[in-house]
């Protein structure tokens, strides 16, 4: 039997039940019983309350709405019966708390400016800027970049390494793009990219580990998956297996990832990444001087003089860090950009398929290697992968992703793919309204 009292802090009537835990005079059992089997305490059991008192209170009309301040007292005996009317705590109105129509008003301000600053609206030219020159007499059919619009839009203006103009096509697959055209130059450095978008001369731009350094912080940015293989080419002039194995041992890997790439992509000792893969942590990637100086004395002494060749500039501070490592190992290595006859290359090889063997296949022809054997299986594919990286021909490095920085003013997105194709149909930007 329950035993009543009375609370000096709470300054109302209590009472305390058979277990011992003191239940309001004014509570229903339900609502007590709630307080006591709620898994976070009392705190759940008021947000629960406040949000059924505002759900009932908009549910019924005003004029049938209890204004009473009803309070169910619980039975001394038998069992509980539900009241005719609802509980007070269900009809009760803090005097804190808006009107219900003042509240619902609000929400519906909210939800209509929200609307209207992010719904899709057609109009105005997206500004790209590339770092690839595309010296061509026609503009590329494919891979990924700017053939990717030749679908949803199409070319009005070329001129090969300086400016492409695309306009929207009316009758593409998937319905006309919101934005009127692409405007795209070419041949932009990475540091000149980065401050025309910070000057908004420029929507969407590629950037690099220094730039993303640089960079203010939260600005918007659109990633791809590492799909750009940067690897160490022998020529076939080198023919001593020592001498390859040598700068494949010497590689500091993980110092340039974390200075030079500003721990930007995967540090990686296998031709394709692990999202494609999956085995490409079973390549080691840990350098060993003492193994790279055993190679070197094993070597003949006429072939350490090696010349390393650096197909894009952008890498020349990562040529001359490999340069450093093999200098340590007891090779010397000296650094010409573009140099033909080089004895090794700095090469960056993209991979164009999620499709594990079609990319292998795709990575091998751009390296040229042999065609690896047809895999059906994934152990068929290590042992592919295992067999074009025999004899240190290619040293793989570094798996690095696709990264633009990107306007505020344009939105939707992300324009990119995982492959880094461009998607920018669903595209468009703020302030070119119809």
């Amino acid at each position: 039997m329950a035993r009543r009292g009375y609370s000096t802090a709470l300054s109302k009537p209590w009472e305390r039940s058979p277990r011992g835990e003191a239940i309001s005079w004014g509570q229903t059992r339900a609502a007590a019983a709630d307080r006591r089997c709620s898994p976070r305490g009392p705190w759940m059991a008021e947000t629960r309350t406040l949000f059924k008192r505002s759900v009932l209170r908009a549910a019924q009309p005003s004029r049938y709405r209890p204004r009473s301040r009803f309070r169910v007292r619980s039975r001394r005996s038998g069992p509980y019966r539900a009241p005719r009317r609802w509980p007070s705590y269900m009809t009760r109105r803090p005097q804190s708390m808006k009107p219900m129509w003042l509240r619902w008003l609000a929400v519906l301000s909210l939800s209509i400016a929200l609307w209207g600053a992010t719904r899709p609206h057609y109009g105005g030219n997206l500004r790209v800027e590339v770092r690839q020159p595309m010296e061509t007499a026609d503009p590329p059919q494919a891979g990924p970049g700017i053939a990717d619009l030749s679908g949803a839009f199409a070319i009005s203006r070329w001129e090969g390494g300086r400016e492409a103009v695309y306009t929207a096509n009316d009758s593409a697959p998937g319905g006309r793009p919101y934005l009127d055209g692409v405007e795209i130059r070419m041949g932009r450095s990475l540091r000149d990219q980065a401050i025309d978008l910070e000057l908004g001369k420029a929507d969407v731009v590629e950037l690099g580990p220094e730039e993303l350094r640089r960079g203010p912080s939260g600005r918007k940015i659109w990633t791809s998956s590492p799909v750009r293989l940067l690897a160490l080419l022998f020529a076939p002039r080198v023919t001593d297996a020592k001498v390859r194995e040598a700068i494949a041992l010497s590689v500091d890997r993980a110092a340039i990832h974390n200075v030079l790439l500003q721990r930007q992509g995967e540090i990686s000792a296998a031709l394709l990444p692990q999202w494609i893969s999956g085995h490409a942590f079973l390549f080691s990637t840990a350098a060993d001087a003492a193994k790279a100086r055993n190679a070197t004395a094993a070597a003949a002494g006429a072939s350490r003089p090696l010349v390393l060749s650096v197909d894009d500039t952008i890498w020349r501070p990562m040529a001359e860090r490999i340069a450093l490592n093999a200098r340590d190992a007891g090779l010397t290595v000296t650094i010409a950009a573009g140099n033909a006859n080089a004895d090794m290359r700095l090469v960056e090889v993209r991979i164009r398929s999620a499709e594990p063997f079609r990319a292998l296949s795709g990575v091998a022809a751009a390296l040229g290697l042999a065609e690896p054997p047809r895999a059906g299986t994934p152990e068929d594919l290590l042992a592919a992968e295992r067999a074009l990286l025999e004899g240190f021909r290619v040293v793989p490095l570094f798996h690095l992703p696709d990264v633009y920085g990107v306007s505020p003013r344009l939105k939707g997105g992300p324009g990119i793919t995982r492959l880094g194709e461009w998607r920018f149909e669903d595209l468009w930007l703020e302030g070119n309204r119809p």
